[in-house]
């Protein structure tokens, strides 16, 4: 008995030692990278919700504005808040890399409707039944979020756009069909296998503005390969000189993860180019 209130009270001293070694707290607040909007879009019909990163400068500079990029998936548990670290890091005065910019992470309400244009492959049909509104999803960006994010914000006229997979479907939608709504592309792992690989056949509508392209894929298949790289070749037969075009094989990155080292070896290719 006697030995087990001897541990007892060891066990209690040690507890009470321990306790009166921790800090004490001084303040606790909440840490955040950025804003959440809602908008109401009368184009789709529906709230659109909107996650911004505004540089450290944003409210520091009553003057200065910011080039935009604009990230598909980006919602706050997709791609918003690694994208925003990739900008804030690479806009580090001793790093330099790409000037100091606004990220607009467009979360998703249905991202199988949103980024794929109808499909006559009965099989997109049947696996992806909501899909085939890229264009109402395009005009969204160009007459409503676009707009509304050059009154809200100070921004310049430099546009990037962001997107992987079916979000890369969709950016390479807008780059071959309305090439002036952005500047930059930045598309990583396409599917373009989408309505049997028909975005491939579409012929590119001229623009006249500079423009960078950078196209990615990782290791992830015979296809998602071989459409990357003929994107690749198809806009690079008719390259212009007012475009610079960029294409990188993540041989050791899979699809799940190529978007992060991507986007970063997209911004050094771009903007150094720039310089």
């Amino acid at each position: 008995m006697k030995n087990k209130i001897l541990l007892f009270i060891t066990i209690l001293c040690a507890y009470f030692i321990k306790a009166q070694t921790l800090p004490q707290t001084i303040s606790d607040t909440t840490f955040t990278i950025g804003k959440t909007v809602k908008i109401k879009s009368k184009i789709l019909n529906e709230n659109r919700e909107l996650n911004i990163y505004l540089p450290a400068s944003y409210n520091l500079d009553s003057i200065k504005t910011y080039p935009v990029i604009y990230l598909l998936d980006g919602s706050k548990d997709e791609d918003f808040i690694h994208i925003s670290g990739i900008v804030q890091f690479g806009s580090f005065s001793w790093i330099n890399m790409l000037p100091e910019s606004i990220v607009v992470g467009i979360a998703n309400v249905d991202r199988k409707r949103d980024f794929t244009y109808p499909s006559k492959n009965e099989l997109d049909q049947k696996e992806f039944p909501s899909s085939g509104k890229s264009e109402k999803f395009i005009s969204f960006i160009e007459s409503e979020l676009q707009p509304y994010i050059n009154s809200k914000f100070k921004t310049s006229k430099e546009k990037t756009i962001i997107g992987q997979s079916l979000g890369g479907l969709l950016a390479t939608e807008i780059l071959l069909k309305k090439p002036n709504l952005f500047d930059n592309y930045i598309i990583v792992s396409p599917s373009l296998w989408w309505d049997d690989e028909n975005l491939l056949n579409f012929k590119p509508i001229n623009y006249n503005n500079n423009k960078s392209i950078y196209i990615a894929v990782g290791k992830e298949g015979q296809v998602m390969e071989r459409t990357a790289k003929e994107l690749y070749e198809k806009l690079n037969s008719n390259k212009k000189q007012n475009t610079r075009l960029f294409f990188n094989f993540l041989e050791n990155k899979t699809h799940g993860d190529a978007l992060h080292i991507a986007v970063y070896d997209a911004f050094e290719k771009i903007y150094s180019s720039k310089k």
